[in-house]
């Protein structure tokens, strides 16, 4: 009898035991690739690392008995850097998933690795729609926003309004060039015209020619391909040579809630921009920014830092849910599973693009703001499969391969 009662118990303990052995290395292990400390810092960066904590600690800070660990370092925004790092990370250091990692172009490298490697990255922070189109592969997912719903969002917002020829201020690199095609799609979709632009190095302090161009070309709308330092330094600049005041109107293409604050309400009043994500937009998004806020200093979150949180949680859950985290099964559970995190209710699709609702905010007037961080009101919600790009458009082998 004691054989039988030792055999039984040996098999339950063999059932069980694949959930707890089929971790990799006993641990689960995230690594967060980020720009620490140059102009997408405030937009990314350290937050970024608090955010992916948080869903650590939310889960729990361990997955089927055994240990959650993070990772970080400084991506530099430079392809190499994200190249190098994602390498290591993968092959020497046992990180399971990668979250980041800074502007499109280091992003692109990261996930060319990840595919390379069959290992999971989850692009939290970069614009460029490529990630999901052409660039498409199988271990990516493209978390919180692209360049093709800020098109959507504040390009056909401006064009609709009357701002009919525009020019464009472009961060000359993968990021920028993918925003203005992509707006420029949107405004010749909508009866607009492109009549010009120029494009600036990454991390510009001095605008003042580009802005001249742009002044000099008349058009109505001076569209602003850029993001983070480049952003501000061109609003900034655009109000000391009386762009605005002089008719031109500035179309912010991706702004976030650390440029609005570094901005200032008196300049970035009347600003329309698109976003997943604001803070004040509802109890939940509330309650989790005060807690992320606690820890950073009084800051508020960008929709990036709800990123890294919502894509954390998400890629636990699919992990404790299958007892494994090796990478197919991850991937293929985290796309078979709809999304209720801090963007609302959505899903993964097959080219890795996650989709739930845009929305297009107004920044307020200094005396709209009753407290701080009260920047934006509400002009109207995009529905996700309006937001971005059909599946079938984007030009991603994934899709293409399916539908033969």
């Amino acid at each position: 009898m004691t054989r039988i009662v030792m055999a039984a118990a040996a098999l339950v303990l063999a059932l069980a035991a694949p959930a707890w052995a089929q971790l990799s290395d006993n641990v689960v292990k995230l690594g967060v690739l980020t720009d620490m400390s140059s102009l997408y810092a405030d937009i990314d960066g350290p937050g970024g690392v608090v955010a992916t904590q948080l869903a650590i600690d939310d889960f729990g800070g361990s997955i089927l008995g055994k240990k959650i660990e993070l990772v970080s370092a400084d991506v530099q925004n430079k392809p190499d850097v994200a190249t190098a790092i994602a390498g290591r990370w993968y092959d020497d250091e046992q990180v399971d998933v990668i979250l980041g990692t800074g502007g499109s172009s280091s992003s692109i490298a990261t996930a060319t690795v990840a595919g390379n490697k069959k290992h999971l990255y989850l692009a939290t922070d970069p614009a460029s729609s490529d990630l999901t189109g052409k660039l498409c592969n199988a271990y990516t997912i493209h978390w919180v926003y692209d360049t093709v719903a800020l098109a959507n969002g504040t390009g056909s917002a401006v064009v609709k309004a009357g701002g009919k020829t525009w020019f464009f201020l472009t961060a000359d690199y993968a990021f920028g060039h993918a925003l203005e095609r992509d707006v420029t799609a949107v405004v010749e979709a909508n009866g607009g015209q492109v009549l010009g632009g120029v494009r600036h190095p990454l991390n510009t302090s001095d605008f003042s020619s580009f802005l001249l161009q742009a002044q000099g070309s008349k058009a109505q709308v001076i569209g602003l391909a850029n993001a983070g330092g480049d952003t501000i330094n061109s609003i900034k600049q655009a109000a000391e040579f009386g762009i605005v005041k002089g008719g031109q109107k500035l179309a912010g293409l991706l702004v976030f809630i650390s440029d609005v604050h570094s901005i200032g309400l008196p300049l970035a009043a009347g600003l329309q921009l698109t976003e997943a994500f604001y803070w004040d937009f509802n109890d939940t998004t509330r309650a989790w920014s005060k807690r992320w806020s606690a820890k950073m200093n009084g800051r508020m979150p960008t929709m990036v830092h709800a990123g890294y949180y919502a894509a954390t949680m998400h890629y636990l859950a699919a992990v404790k849910a299958i007892g494994t985290d090796q990478s197919d099964q991850v991937i293929d559970k985290m796309k078979a599973t709809p999304t209720d995190d801090l963007f609302g209710k959505g899903y993964i699709r097959r080219d890795g693009r996650k989709i739930h609702d845009m929305h297009l905010f107004e920044v307020k007037t200094p005396a709209e703001s009753k407290y701080p961080y009260d920047y934006y009101k509400l002009v109207r919600t995009i529905p996700g499969d309006q937001a971005f790009r059909p599946m079938d458009k984007g030009g991603c082998p994934l899709v293409q391969a399916a539908a033969k």
